[in-house]
């Protein structure tokens, strides 16, 4: 038997991997933030899910109590009156896994994070190095 878990190598893989009560929020997310940035390159940036255009725009992950969203601190900064019943850091939102997730909020920050990059395209990439 082997024992060594193996990293998702696809989001797909990353959905089915996570527990079992997270995975239709995670299905959620995916669709919130698919419709939102519908141009965006999907797949895993540091073994999570990511949506990318040219840059990264938003990350997302299932914990053992919440959902992780991690739209970057401007886009927390930005919506810090609409998040202040979640629980946040300075680039990251937590989702409580027991409560139905804010997909209108979840939408509306992915647009801002579409604007974001097309507006301020060239900051930083998607490489880990931050190289332009």
């Amino acid at each position: 038997m082997n024992i060594k878990k193996t990293r998702p190598k696809t989001v797909d893989e990353f959905i089915k991997a996570a527990p079992k009560e997270a995975q239709s929020k995670l299905r959620q997310m995916r669709a919130a933030i698919r419709a939102c940035a519908p141009g965006a390159i999907e797949g895993l940036k540091y073994g999570l899910p990511a949506f990318s255009y040219k840059r990264i725009l938003v990350v997302y992950a299932a914990h053992s109590e919440h959902i992780g969203f991690y739209p970057t601190p401007s886009a927390v900064s930005a919506f810090k009156k609409e998040l202040s019943k979640y629980k946040t850091a300075k680039g990251s939102i937590q989702f409580p896994l027991e409560k139905p997730l804010p997909l209108p909020l979840i939408r509306k920050i992915t647009a801002f994070r579409v604007q974001e990059s097309l507006e301020k395209d060239g900051k930083w990439k998607t490489n880990m190095g931050g190289k332009k």
